[in-house]
């Protein structure tokens, strides 16, 4: 597959371009096909280092994807509901979704395709069956997989017409004027750090986040998030964007010092409503807070 790219600034290196401006691409990728002779400017072959210039489009050959076999692996699994067509699962803070580089195995993929056999739905590919979403591998909570299809489909359906319903509850920094608000700012690759979103008035796609004041403390506030979007890290970006990152989170400035039960950042997908893609019927799924999360709750209240 050939790919045209215009960058539109200039002085950026070759393999920074790439990386931002591709998603899903890592900046070792980048560097891979470079160093193959696969992004090729006005005919000639560029180097990892060279530098760009503003509106010269760049021409990038994309090889196919390599087979990736991936090994059922008998993984703890709390499933909250089970049935021929779905499983919501409660994953804990530090397993990873689906395979990536640096997690080909051990992740939340391994385990369904071993408490499920081959009953996952195949439209996402071999690297993720049965995903439907995600959330970050330092994030607790819900998550809902299909099994068929059938299944898969109409969750994404309901994923994209904000008829599947998420509520997140977090710990953030600071605290809020008001009891409840709406954050409306849309969501992009951070334009130099990959590992990164960013809030991106030209380039980023619609973002909306519901949230409200659950519990006021000391310089800290227990809210409680809506998704109407679900953009990758919606959560921390957007409350970050606010001045009040998630607490735990290193990449958006929510520090962590003071609390040693946290190991990622305090955020969990408490509830999940959804319409069961056969019978039509609205389920909600709902799991208590995590252990970390109640021991910071805990922490906060004696600072009272």
């Amino acid at each position: 597959m050939n790919v045209t790219l215009t960058p539109a600034a200039g002085g950026l290196r070759a393999d920074q371009f790439l990386a931002a401006a591709l998603d899903g691409l890592t900046r070792s990728a980048a560097q891979k096909l470079l160093e193959e002779g696969r992004v090729l400017c006005q005919g000639k072959v560029l180097k990892k280092n060279d530098r760009l210039k503003e509106g010269i489009p760049l021409t990038v050959v994309i090889p196919d994807p390599e087979p990736v076999e991936i090994i059922p692996q008998d993984i703890p699994l709390d499933v909250v509901y089970e049935d021929e067509d779905v499983i919501v699962v409660n994953k804990p803070v530090g397993l990873v979704v689906h395979p990536a580089p640096g997690h080909p195995d051990g992740t939340l993929v391994n385990a369904l395709l071993f408490h499920c056999g081959q009953s996952l739905s195949g439209i996402n590919g071999q690297l993720r069956p049965g995903i439907v979403h995600r959330i970050d591998r330092d994030t607790s909570g819900l998550l809902i997989a299909a099994k068929n299809d059938l299944a898969h489909l109409s969750l994404a359906q309901q994923l994209q017409d904000h008829s599947l319903y998420r509520a997140y509850e977090a710990v953030v920094l600071g605290g809020f004027r008001e009891e409840e608000g709406t954050i409306s700012l849309p969501i992009a690759r951070h334009p130099t750090d990959r590992k990164k979103m960013a809030v991106n008035h030209l380039n980023g796609r619609p973002a909306v986040t519901h949230w409200k004041v659950l519990a006021r403390y000391p310089g800290y506030t227990h809210i409680q998030c809506r998704l109407e979007t679900g953009r990758t890290h919606q959560i921390r970006v957007h409350m970050a964007a606010q001045g009040h990152p998630v607490l735990g989170d290193p990449v958006y400035g929510g520090a962590r010092k003071g609390f040693p039960e946290l190991a990622g950042q305090c955020l969990h997908a408490r509830r999940l409503t959804f319409r069961h893609p056969r019978t039509g019927e609205t389920l909600t799924v709902e799991c208590p807070l995590p252990d970390y999360f109640q021991a910071v709750l805990t922490r906060c209240s004696r600072l009272v």
